[in-house]
């Protein structure tokens, strides 16, 4: 299993969990955040590891600051975006070495996998729903799904 280890987790992933799953309302979990968020940041921590200074004191708050600056000009901000793309910079060198692969494997399949256990979970209740005002969201009426 160890080979296994880095595959679909990072740290950042804690803190998303608690938004998705304990502020769904937020819109800083809604999923053009969430996913968007993420791949943002994943892209330009991993830019700015491969390109940027090689001094971590500069490039880890190069990495967060940039991140969250895309965020805002593309409206996705995921405050655990900052730190996926801090790990990006700090990772381990099982990350390090991933590259660009770092955006597929282990961030957008672990938002891939966080986000349909969160639409289940969210809507198995009427008093739940996610993502709010979404298709997404009339699909799982329509199916009866999250029934009223």
């Amino acid at each position: 299993m160890p080979e296994l280890e880095s595959i679909f987790l990072i740290g950042s992933f804690r803190a998303s969990s608690v938004l998705i799953f304990g502020a769904i309302q937020s819109p800083l979990v809604q999923p053009r955040n969430f996913i968007g968020g993420q791949l943002i940041s994943a892209l330009i921590g991993v830019t700015i590891f491969k390109f940027g200074p090689n001094i971590i004191w500069t490039a880890a708050p190069l990495a967060v600051a940039t991140s969250i600056i895309a965020m805002q000009i593309t409206k996705t901000l995921h405050p655990p975006g900052g730190a996926t793309a801090l790990i990006a910079v700090i990772g381990t060198e099982k990350i390090k070495v991933l590259g660009y692969f770092y955006i597929i494997s282990p961030v957008l399949t672990g938002c891939l996998i966080l986000f349909i256990i969160a639409l289940i979970f969210n809507n198995v209740t009427k008093h739940r729903k996610y993502p709010t005002n979404s298709g997404l969201t009339r699909v799982f009426k329509s199916k009866g799904l999250n029934k009223k």
